[in-house]
């Protein structure tokens, strides 16, 4: 759903006002892990494109329980946040491990590889930043040493 144009009041006064919002259910986002055959591990559901946003990512991702992401990343420029919404597991941030459970943030700034890792009751989590096309590098093996 989205909106463009509201109507304003005010006493005496009627005019239109220029406003915009997308609403969007994240369980109706693409599952983009199903077409990078990472489904076994993971969902991921990128929804800067479905919301029409301009300048913000918005990423859900559910680790599978027991199971770690397919891959690390990190960023050149972009920093971004990460919220537990359900499940309980653990971030490795560089060469940190850092345990999660719901409700917990983590801010996370560029040049910081990071990877989630679900626990017993898998892991949702919620990702924010700012959406800089070309920024994010996989990193790969970055488990290994853990």
């Amino acid at each position: 759903m989205t909106r463009r144009c509201a109507r304003r009041m005010t006493p005496g006064r009627t005019y239109a006002v220029a406003m915009s919002y997308t609403k969007k259910n994240l369980r109706d986002v693409e599952d983009v892990a199903v077409q990078h055959g990472l489904s076994e591990r993971q969902e991921a559901r990128f929804a800067q494109r479905d919301l029409a946003a301009e300048q913000t990512g918005l990423n859900f991702l559910t680790v599978k329980p027991g199971r770690r992401e397919a891959f690390a990343h990190h960023h050149r420029t972009a920093e971004e946040i990460y919220v537990v919404l359900a499940g309980s597991g653990r971030v490795k941030l560089d060469d940190d491990l850092v345990d999660l459970a719901p409700l917990d943030a983590v801010r996370v700034g560029p040049g910081v590889v990071r990877s989630f890792e679900a626990g017993a009751d898998g892991l949702q989590v919620l990702i924010f930043g700012p959406h800089v096309e070309g920024d994010a590098e996989v990193v790969q093996g970055f488990w290994d040493e853990a």
